[in-house]
């Protein structure tokens, strides 16, 4: 059997250490940088025609991976291959034009004072430069139809996947309206919303372990950024209608941080808009 006073230091000590183990895991769970609201995001590029036309062919499928530069629907091009003859056509006609108008000029230029006048040979020469300027604007007349041709065929503007396909066979594109997405597969990163109190530890550069809700995956990164600012709810345009507060109850704010993955196996798979776990390991 324990004496008295032993069992009292017994109880003293285990009082002690649950007081102590309890405080420590209150200050990690209130200022460790960790949080379970991790966001993956990616660049979405809306992707829209150059040009209008009727959708002649789509030659990718929904969520499928392209590189740059794949062809992801063309527009006819009949109407753009008739505007590039005609620009030829007109090019043709001001050129021929042009060189007339030169070869008189220079001809007039060579005759002496006193068979044409000096006004004469001035009026010639300006003549010729505006035939000139014609030629050089039938010249990005027919730049400009031959750029619309190409643009007939709407690439991918980056490697990555298809999303949101919304295009078939005889739709008519819009010069501008976006008509699907992609996701640009370079740019994956996370968007970590950690409470302020925890923000003394984060440094740029911060190792981070990241791990994925799906399948339990760990994935290295890094602190690239932290934002400077965050939506007031309480400010409404040049005033500021100041909502009471309660001493007893403040809750802190989240405040985005960006994460970059310092490498991602082939063999996982990212989607922006899943959920991950974030834990920081501070340098100092």
């Amino acid at each position: 059997m324990l004496k008295p006073a032993l069992r009292a230091m017994l109880t003293l000590a285990i009082f002690a250490v649950a007081i102590f183990a309890g405080y420590r895991l209150w200050a990690h769970y209130m200022y460790s940088p960790w949080t379970r609201d991790g966001r993956i995001r990616a660049d979405i590029v809306a992707v829209a025609p150059d040009v209008a036309g009727l959708v002649t062919t789509v030659p990718v499928v929904d969520n499928q991976r392209v590189h740059k530069g794949d062809i992801l629907f063309t527009v006819d091009a009949a109407r753009y291959q008739l505007a590039i003859a005609q620009a030829e056509a007109a090019l043709t006609a001001v050129r021929t034009d042009f060189d007339l108008k030169r070869a008189e000029a220079r001809r007039r230029a060579t005759l002496d004072a006193a068979v044409i006048s000096r006004e004469n040979r001035e009026s010639t020469q300006a003549i010729a430069d505006a035939a000139a300027a014609r030629m050089r604007e039938a010249e990005v007349a027919l730049s400009l139809a031959q750029l619309n041709l190409e643009r007939a065929a709407v690439r991918a503007p980056t490697d990555g996947y298809v999303t949101n396909l919304n295009v078939h066979v005889g739709d008519f594109a819009i010069a501008g309206h976006p008509m699907l997405a992609v996701v640009d597969l370079h740019t994956f990163h996370i968007e970590g919303y950690f409470e302020e109190t925890k923000l003394t530890h984060l440094r740029v550069g911060d190792a981070v372990d990241i791990q994925l809700m799906s399948g339990n995956v760990r994935l290295p990164g890094k602190v690239v950024s932290l934002a400077h600012a965050i939506a007031d709810p309480e400010s409404s345009g040049l005033l500021s209608a100041v909502n009471p507060t309660f001493h007893w109850v403040r809750l802190a704010q989240r405040i985005p941080v960006r994460i970059d993955f310092v490498s991602i196996p082939d063999d996982i798979t990212l989607a922006a808009g899943m959920t991950c776990t974030l834990t920081v390991h501070p340098r100092n």
